[in-house]
């Protein structure tokens, strides 16, 4: 079963906070950021083609001491990391998110003229779609709640170290373009703010934050978030 949802800008109610720390900063956004910031927001609404969905699957078999999860017949290899987290899983959702290209195209638009502003035109593409994500997951744990289940955090190829090989076999579990995100030959998303992944379900389940004890990629945006 595969369900979509679309959302506006301003359902997902961001905030300077949001930007913060993807923009490099803990809590006081030094000027000129904070009027940036509002230029992005009052121009966001045009630009955004928020949409993202989930696909449920119950046929899995989850193997953390091989680092293996094999899902209605195709094998994932995340890490370790991963795999140890959705083992008490009874079933397991894929996920696709977006923000849409109009960000990124007119970060690249502007880029020559403002490139601060492009900046914070980019980094806005990568909390709209996370904070999209959010309220899928939102959405997803109050429908799993009417069973008595909930549900793990969400993990992506390319981050915990789980390579990207496995977003071609996370990939067809959804149909060609859904969601207008299309997977290249080199494994990358487009648009370019676009996320994936899987969640857990199952009794006892629950999100616990970013584990970034478990997980040694010092490159990890999450992980840098967190150390700050």
């Amino acid at each position: 079963m595969i369900k979509e949802f679309h959302y506006k800008f301003e359902e997902l109610q961001i905030t300077e906070k949001d930007m913060a720390p993807l923009l490099g900063f803990s809590e006081n956004i030094p000027e000129p950021f904070p009027q940036y910031i509002e230029q992005s927001f009052a121009k966001a609404p045009e630009l955004c083609t928020i949409k993202g969905g989930y696909h449920f699957v119950s046929e899995i078999d989850t193997k953390p001491d091989n680092s293996t999860i094999i899902i209605a017949k195709k094998v994932f290899n995340p890490t370790k990391a991963v795999s140890t987290q959705l083992k008490k899983a009874q079933q397991l959702v894929l996920f696709v998110c977006t923000a849409g290209e109009g960000l990124s195209q007119h970060a690249r638009a502007i880029s020559n003229e403002d490139p601060m502003l492009a900046y914070v035109f980019d980094v806005l593409g990568s909390v709209v779609v996370e904070k999209a994500m959010d309220k899928i997951q939102e959405q997803l744990q109050k429908e799993v709640a009417q069973q008595g289940l909930g549900i793990s955090d969400r993990y992506s190829p390319g981050h915990c170290e789980w390579s990207l090989t496995d977003q071609v076999n996370l990939f067809s579990f959804f149909p060609d373009n859904f969601c207008g995100i299309q997977l290249s030959d080199s494994l990358i998303m487009h648009p370019i703010k676009s996320i994936s992944g899987i969640i857990g379900i199952g009794e006892g389940l629950k999100p616990r934050g970013f584990q970034c004890q478990l997980c040694k990629d010092q490159n990890c945006i999450y992980g840098k978030m967190r150390r700050q």
